[in-house]
């Protein structure tokens, strides 16, 4: 199977946003892609991070999602993008959402990001609520897709916990704020990421100034299949059940663990 990261900058203007982003994903489709991860906000920015995302916010069936349901089906592919979504109750901040859409144009399922980013200055949480500890994977080809957004990279239970529900490759929306060896710690968590899990990850990252780029593709042994620099553009990588098998049974470091994990409580 073939995979497509889109390196693209999501603005204010929703429309604007749909209309690009269709078209990388149009892109990525020409070069083979059967699978399309775009990056987190995809549907509008953050903003400076200190402005109310909700009344941006749509629901799952609203426009953002309806045009990408067009192109996932026009063109026979799977569509992984991020969005924000409502609170029902909350007129301040919105869901950080992951969404995944069939071939079909239908959609397989969601998943609302769990670890918000409150650090290095940034406070997502005063924008966002932070979804529950339900993790979303599901079957595309031969492979088993698992869904986790930026962050949370940096909480590798999370990737585990997708691991053990079945997942081959994780797929990572993210828009990773820039900064001080912020492209190194971005590159070395994909691969650690990887390696510890023998597991793809594909990451699809918002460009700078924000943000660090380099949207990737790395294999089940830490090799980057390609990598993207700092444009706003796509790259595609084969990915393939042999690869995580040969990998899995030459590197058999997840049949070795000694513990588990569990969800934490509150």
């Amino acid at each position: 199977m073939r995979v497509g990261v889109v390196q693209f900058r999501s603005g204010e203007d929703k429309p604007d946003n749909l209309r690009r982003l269709r078209a990388l994903i149009e892109r990525a489709a020409a070069e083979g892609a059967e699978l399309v991860i775009t990056p987190e906000a995809s549907m509008h920015s953050f903003g400076a991070g200190d402005e109310s995302l909700a009344p941006y916010a749509e629901a799952i069936d609203g426009p953002f999602v309806r045009g990408l349901a067009e192109t996932a089906r026009d063109r026979g592919i799977t569509v992984v993008a991020g969005m924000f979504e409502p609170v029902e109750g909350d007129l301040a901040r919105a869901y950080n959402t992951v969404v995944a859409i069939g071939p079909d144009g239908k959609v397989i399922g969601r998943y609302r990001k769990i670890h918000l980013f409150d650090a290095l200055g940034w406070t997502e949480s005063k924008q966002l609520v932070p979804g529950p500890t339900e993790l979303l994977t599901f079957p595309c080809r031969d492979t088993i897709v698992g869904v986790l957004t930026c962050y949370d990279l940096r909480f590798p239970e999370l990737s585990r916990a997708l691991v053990d529900a079945g997942a081959t490759l994780l797929a990572l929306p993210s828009a990773w704020v820039a900064g001080p060896h912020k492209v190194d710690q971005w590159t070395s968590l994909v691969q650690a990421r990887a390696i510890e899990n023998t597991a793809y990850v594909a990451g699809a990252a918002q460009p700078p100034p924000e943000y660090s780029g380099h949207s990737v593709v790395v294999d089940p042994y830490g090799i980057t299949l390609t990598e993207l620099g700092d444009d706003e553009t796509v790259a595609v990588a084969e990915v393939t059940a042999e690869r995580t098998t040969e990998v899995r049974t030459r590197m058999p470091s997840l049949q070795h663990r000694r513990f588990s994990v569990f969800p934490k409580d509150g």
